[in-house]
């Protein structure tokens, strides 16, 4: 097999059918070290190319919650009242570093996520 860098779009398709074919190959064997090189190349390409950003702190709580099954009021005890926890969820107030600190170790939600920059949603006026 021709192996060769991924340079472009039509490249990377390529490598990924490739890869694919060679899905159940065994390690160790040719077929298998192929698919190593083949999978090292679609990674450094994908992180160049295609990088997955992280969520949006307020998309990843709402995403905890749904996924767990939680209900805003389970928020209450790393964030504050019912009021705040609406305030944080509805954009309109800033996550504190306290409320960070708590969502992070009580429910495991990635500081590295809720520590990044949002916006809040702007009062309307009329």
């Amino acid at each position: 097999m021709n192996i060769r860098p991924i340079k472009n779009e039509t490249d990377y398709e390529g490598a990924l059918q490739l890869a694919e074919e060679l899905f159940d190959a065994q390690s160790g064997t040719p077929e298998g070290d192929t698919l190593d090189i083949l999978v090292t190349l679609i990674e450094a390409y994908e992180a160049q190319h295609h990088p997955i950003l992280p969520p949006e702190p307020i998309e990843a709580i709402i995403y905890y919650l749904e996924s767990r099954g939680l209900a805003r009021q389970d928020l209450e005890p790393y964030i504050g009242s019912r009021a705040r926890v609406s305030e944080i969820l509805n954009r309109r107030r800033h996550l504190t570093l306290e409320m960070i600190r708590k969502l992070s170790s009580g429910l495991g939600i990635p500081s590295e996520i809720l520590v990044q920059p949002y916006d809040l949603c702007k009062p309307v006026t009329s």
